[in-house]
């Protein structure tokens, strides 16, 4: 029995009594949580002390919604945040090419669409690599960017017929342009990178997103968007004992014409659920995408754009309703992206349904990104139990003039309503969506508690009458975090019986000015009893 004793600190512990000044961990799990004076005498005189010097302790982050896997394959491609012109999108991309010159192809991921004038083209690629295909995400995931190498390495031409909720965008004479977004993406894409991706470049991507959290103070995630090919990564990192922070993760569910087909892919995430119920790694729902996002135009929402498009939902309701009632029925979560109005009201009603067909039962079905709502459909999620999970680095200033700009009218002072949700008692998680944003979480609680930019303190707040109290944030980026994914009796807060997981700081944020966020760095990470990173 190894027992540790952490004392002289600062401890939040995100639990019914916020603060602690010392807490005790025996085999991996705290023992207990309270003043120093109690915890040494349980702790007793073999225990290893380690004196923490008056820092600030808080639970680790648990991000509410992320893609692990694609995080750490986010790291090693162009890197296109932050550029804010074509001219500096094609400098990175072509400085990444000539360095690399053995790459049989560029990946790159980040771009906005503000910067490229809302359509990119696959010339301007061509203009800087012609001799490879060029592969380049929008920063939301939602829109792939191909150069003519890539169109052709795909197999996209002009006679490519779009699928259902997606499109293989076209210029005036009917010719593919290079810009495919949402289930064109998934469908006549991904699988052909996936192609050309091994085991290997999986769980080295793995490995990469897990050191990121480890560095940056993130001890568990939720997946939302698994794959048989990530779940195997994660399989083979739990068999291997490297495994650093808990997952709990959703199948994703794709839309087809044929009913037998969608029940059959909550089918097997029901044969998953069963198989993968560890600590580390659990299979806890499905996630489907009902629609887009604003900057592209394919979230669906109540009334149109500012550019006149008016896109249909990628599930109706009518498809998605016996999905979820079927995943309710075998008491798996349903995590639904929905970030138009029109899109959060098909998820609603389909709960609603869920709940008609198969009776009273413990729910914790979710919505995802809710950035356009009606506070009357908040108060409908709310009364059904619906948990919000919402990114506040969406929100980031840096990042919303696109997004405003799409939706153009009084939309605009209602994006990512946050404490509405919680005000009409809706459960309200906080997460990254990592790789569509950064995932370091301090930088997320930032934006969350002044509604400013974590890329550009300088901006001026984005309808800053939605922050929230730093205290509040961190209770819905940890504590709340867990609990959505059924995670509450294993991690989220500092508390006897729950793995020990916590992260020491390198000064008090919550005496400290709001923009310290930015600065302030993670000495410490423990996972389990275990210190995975130290600065």
């Amino acid at each position: 029995m190894t027992t540790m004793l952490y004392a002289n600190a600062h401890v939040f512990t995100a639990d019914a009594r916020r603060w602690a000044t010392a807490l005790v961990v025996r085999d991996g799990r705290v023992a207990y949580v309270g003043d120093d004076a109690t915890a040494r005498r349980i702790a007793g005189q073999d225990a290893a002390e380690t004196d923490l010097r008056g820092a600030t302790v808080l639970p680790g982050f648990v991000d509410g919604h992320a893609h692990i896997v694609g995080t750490g394959e986010a790291a090693g491609q162009v890197d296109l945040w932050g550029a804010d012109s074509l001219d500096e999108i094609q400098r990175r991309i072509g400085a990444f090419a000539e360095a690399h010159p053995e790459a049989p192809r560029i990946r790159a991921q980040g771009w906005q669409h503000a910067a490229v004038g809302g359509r990119p083209t696959r010339e301007m690629l061509d203009a800087v690599v012609a001799d490879r295909p060029v592969y380049a995400d929008a920063y939301d995931f939602h829109s792939i960017w191909l150069n003519t190498a890539a169109l052709a390495e795909t197999g996209i031409d002009d006679a490519t017929a779009d699928p259902a909720g997606g499109m293989v965008h076209r210029d005036a004479g009917g010719h593919a342009t290079g810009l495919v977004d949402e289930t064109a993406m998934h469908l006549l894409v991904q699988p052909v990178l996936a192609g050309f991706t091994t085991d290997d470049d999986r769980d080295a991507a793995l490995i990469a997103a897990l050191r990121g959290y480890a560095e940056t103070g993130v001890t568990a995630a939720t997946d939302m968007g698994l794959d048989e090919a990530d779940l195997a990564a994660m399989v083979r990192a739990e068999r291997a004992g490297v495994l650093t922070a808990h997952i709990a993760g959703h199948w994703r569910v794709q839309p087809t014409d044929d009913l037998a087909q969608n029940e059959a892919q909550v089918a097997r995430a029901v044969e998953l659920a069963a198989t993968h119920t560890s600590e580390w790694l659990r299979v806890v729902g499905i996630k489907v995408m009902i629609d887009g996002t604003v900057d592209g135009c394919t979230a669906a929402v109540g009334h149109p754009y500012s550019d006149g498009s008016d896109p249909d939902p990628v599930w109706s309701l009518d498809e998605l309703a016996p999905v979820v009632a079927a995943a309710d029925a075998a008491g798996l979560q349903v995590a639904m992206h929905a970030i138009g109005d029109e899109a959060v009201r098909i998820a609603i009603s389909a709960v609603e349904h869920a709940i008609a067909a198969n009776g009273p039962r413990e729910r914790r079905h979710r919505i995802e990104h809710l950035e356009v709502v009606e506070r009357a459909d908040i108060d409908r999620l709310a009364a059904l139990g619906i948990t919000a999970s919402m990114q506040p680095v969406h929100a980031d200033p840096a990042i919303q003039q696109n997004w405003r700009a799409m939706l153009g009218d009084e939309r605009v002072d209602r994006g990512f309503p946050w404490p509405e949700m919680t005000d009409a008692g809706a459960p309200l998680v906080f997460g990254t969506d990592s790789p569509t944003s950064p995932y370091p979480p301090l930088p997320n609680m930032f934006i969350a508690a002044t509604r400013r930019s974590a890329l550009d303190p300088s901006l001026p707040a984005n309808v800053p009458a939605y922050a929230l109290p730093l205290l509040t944030a961190i209770e819905h980026a940890t504590r709340d975090a867990a609990w959505a994914s059924h995670g509450e009796h294993a991690y989220g807060r500092i508390a006897a019986g729950l793995s020990a997981d916590f992260i020491v700081l390198d000064r008090d944020i919550f005496a400290a000015a709001p923009d310290e966020l930015l600065e302030t760095r993670v000495v410490r990470t423990v996972v389990a009893g275990r210190t995975v990173h130290e600065a």
